[in-house]
């Protein structure tokens, strides 16, 4: 069998299953190809004309029927996660890599300190380390479990923070990125079974998934340089969003991101 068998093999059990996908790709192929390449270590631009051996076909059957019985993402079945074109090291401590902030950041000026607030695996930490090579670093997360993971991933350039937002964060930063919880506890209600292997607290933000955001906004001013700029993701919430701060010019360069100014940020909810 030829790894473009396997993958087909895979492929048509996982459109069967109908599975969700959501954590770092869209579509059964993508996801077939996802496990079979990774699981037998092997680069995504290998030749689809590879032979496979029984034992690894056998072992990639395996992992697809968990995948299918269980729903576990695949990232958390090969610990393994990619967010442009990096791999991160993940698993069930922290939420599978996909923001979007990630591919926004090569538009930012480059900044002299860099705050990844809620940074779970670490992933937008690195990344900024990658576009900006002459930054300081911060990453923060309330979750003890999750900055376990990130030292997997940061190395020693980034200095990793354990704070509830931004209680023991001091000085002030050019860039705030920031991907907090913000899913309404209604659509928490119906997330697909995907979502309960990840830690509910990186994703549940309250009745309207603002909880973190009015937080973040609220404090985010004394945290900001002259000219820093917050970058924060909302998901769905951009609506909630929008209304709860009427009067706020919120820019969106992507879908579900907003970036503001210092100055541009509300003194107060509901402004």
């Amino acid at each position: 069998m030829t790894l473009a068998q396997l993958i087909a093999k895979t492929e048509k059990r996982f459109t069967a299953a109908r599975l969700h996908y959501g954590h770092g790709t869209d579509n059964a192929y993508d996801e077939a190809a996802f496990l079979v390449l990774r699981a037998l270590r092997l680069p995504f631009s290998s030749p689809l004309t590879t032979e496979v051996s029984v034992l690894s076909a056998a072992r990639i059957d395996s992992l697809a029927g968990k995948r299918i019985g269980e729903r576990i993402p695949v990232a958390y079945l090969l610990r393994e996660a990619w967010l442009d074109g990096q791999r991160f090291y993940v698993d069930q401590r922290v939420i599978v890599p996909r923001s979007h902030i990630a591919f926004l950041l090569k538009d930012l000026p480059p900044p002299r300190t860099v705050l990844d607030l809620c940074t779970g695996s670490g992933c937008l930490a690195v990344l900024a380390a990658r576009a900006f090579p002459r930054a300081r670093i911060t990453a923060s997360d309330v979750s003890a479990d999750a900055l376990a993971v990130a030292r997997k991933n940061v190395g020693k350039r980034i200095r990793l923070v354990r704070s509830d937002l931004f209680q023991k964060l001091a000085g002030s930063f050019d860039l705030i990125l920031t991907n907090p919880p913000y899913v309404p506890t209604a659509s928490m209600k119906r997330l697909p079974g995907e979502y309960g292997w990840e830690p509910a607290l990186a994703l549940g933000a309250g009745r309207d998934g603002l909880d973190a955001v009015h937080r973040i906004l609220e404090q985010a001013r004394r945290h900001l340089s002259g000219k820093g700029i917050l970058l924060c993701e909302v998901g769905e919430a951009r609506r909630a969003l929008e209304k709860a701060y009427p009067r706020v010019r919120f820019a969106w360069p992507a879908e579900s991101v907003f970036r503001l100014e210092r100055g541009e940020l509300p003194a107060q909810r509901g402004e």
